[in-house]
């Protein structure tokens, strides 16, 4: 049922959780909510490297809807934590379709991701479009460079957010050479050093944190405490290593390259963008958009978070038209 402050649907614990075995390094973490023989939901977290939780389901009548949450390799419950070996994004379809089949799926009513889940979200349908039905994404990223240039070498939100792009950049001194801070914070997340690669997490998910809301909550900034280095680790390494690997989505592997883009043709598709948005700016939105016509896309007067009331508003919206079906 939907909680009293209009925050999505309420889910109890999960009915299923467990693990699947990922190649010989990771075990990826699952948890299943909501009705166990209701439309199959998967939930594709972003980050690179976020995690889910149970705040996840919200978007999803639990009435109607069996909820998949997956947590990616290295990531959230996933071990081991923070590990960027075997990880990239075609081996992240592999456990998504490995899950699948465990959870004997035959069909996904909705692939539902936000930020680099819309990226995930992308490959997977994009891989495996017999298995999709719909394909639900918020605040688009493609993995294309100008992306990267916008959001991590200060063509994009360094304007706007002068003072913590000087602290996101001062963090790395002398190691900083004017292009490219990705390289530099490379080094240090993966230092032999603790507080080095602690330090510089804590750093790299300042600016995003910072950057990520049309109004910046108040609490935003307890995740940097010392109680959540697990979490800053494993989300600033990964991302550091797909960002500095284009996604592992360069080549005949981009999302929009029509004969992968082709794919889509024959699923809804439906986009939720922050007008607001500087960390997944709209460009890449309206550019997916544009080859996908028949997809139905939504701006809302919000930055990037899915917390942002207008974005989670339209999201359970779509996600309670798609029950009805």
């Amino acid at each position: 049922m939907r909680t009293q402050d209009m925050d999505g649907y309420t889910h109890s614990s999960p009915f299923d959780e467990g693990f699947v075995q990922a190649g010989e390094i990771h075990k990826v973490y699952y948890a299943q909510h909501g009705k166990p023989d209701g439309k199959p939901v998967i939930f594709l977290h972003g980050g690179p490297g976020g995690g889910t939780s149970l705040r996840d389901t919200r978007y999803f009548d639990p009435s109607i809807y069996r909820v998949v949450l997956i947590d990616q390799r290295g990531a959230g419950k996933s071990t081991p934590l923070a590990d960027v070996r075997e990880n990239t994004t075609q081996l992240l379809i592999e456990d998504i379709e490995t899950l699948r089949q465990k959870l004997q799926i035959t069909q996904w009513d909705i692939v539902f991701g936000g930020s680099w889940g819309s990226t995930l979200s992308l490959a997977y349908a994009e891989a495996q479009p017999e298995v999709c039905k719909a394909v639900v994404l918020r605040g688009i990223f493609l993995g294309v460079e100008w992306e990267f240039d916008w959001t991590l070498r200060g063509t994009g939100p360094a304007i706007l957010f002068p003072d913590a792009w000087e602290k996101f950049v001062g963090h790395l001194g002398d190691a900083y050479d004017g292009k490219d801070p990705v390289k530099a914070y490379e080094k240090l997340l993966f230092s032999d050093d603790e507080k080095t690669r602690v330090d510089a997490a804590r750093e790299w998910n300042r600016w995003e944190l910072g950057i990520s809301n049309l109004v910046t909550p108040g609490d935003v900034w307890e995740k940097l405490g010392p109680e959540h280095d697990g979490w800053n680790l494993q989300h600033a390494r990964i991302e550091c290593h797909y960002f500095m690997n284009g996604c592992f989505l360069r080549g005949d592997k981009l999302l929009l390259r029509e004969e992968n883009v082709g794919k889509l043709r024959k699923l809804e598709v439906y986009i939720v963008q922050g007008r607001y948005d500087i960390v997944c700016p709209p460009k890449a939105a309206w550019a997916l958009h544009k080859a996908l016509p028949d997809s139905k896309l939504y701006f809302t007067q919000a930055g990037h978070s899915a917390n942002e009331p207008a974005t989670q508003a339209k999201l359970v919206e779509i996600c309670d038209e798609l029950a009805k079906r």
